[in-house]
């Protein structure tokens, strides 16, 4: 997808990635992630739901819209130690179709 000199590109990863907190619980643990890279930005990490600990997150009110993918709904630690440390994309623009349902988080591990 590109406009207005803004590109971006969806394509199947394999490899792990992990997503840990800062007192060593484990929220994410994949080898299936959906790599979406933007212009501007660092290649970002969607991750299927079912490699998500989603019994430890909780959904915030918080919500932001991109032109590009949609609008996304965030995520909070459930203990309420960490706000909207992962979004997702209920029902993204049909160009980034292949993020639907995927969280992702701002740090994860990779390899």
């Amino acid at each position: 997808m590109t406009a207005q000199g803004h590109t971006i590109t969806v394509e199947e990863g394999t490899e792990r990635v992990r997503v840990v907190t800062r007192d060593g619980r484990v929220l994410a643990d994949s080898r299936r992630p959906v790599l979406l890279s933007e212009t501007g930005y660092p290649v970002r990490y969607y991750l299927p739901p079912e490699d998500v600990r989603t019994d430890l997150l909780t959904p915030s009110d918080t919500h932001t819209r991109c032109p590009f993918k949609g609008t996304a709904d965030y995520w909070s630690l459930a203990d309420g130690t960490a706000q909207d440390i992962a979004w997702s994309y209920p029902e993204p623009f049909d160009q980034v179709s292949e993020i639907k349902g995927h969280l992702c988080f701002a740090d994860v591990e990779v390899g």
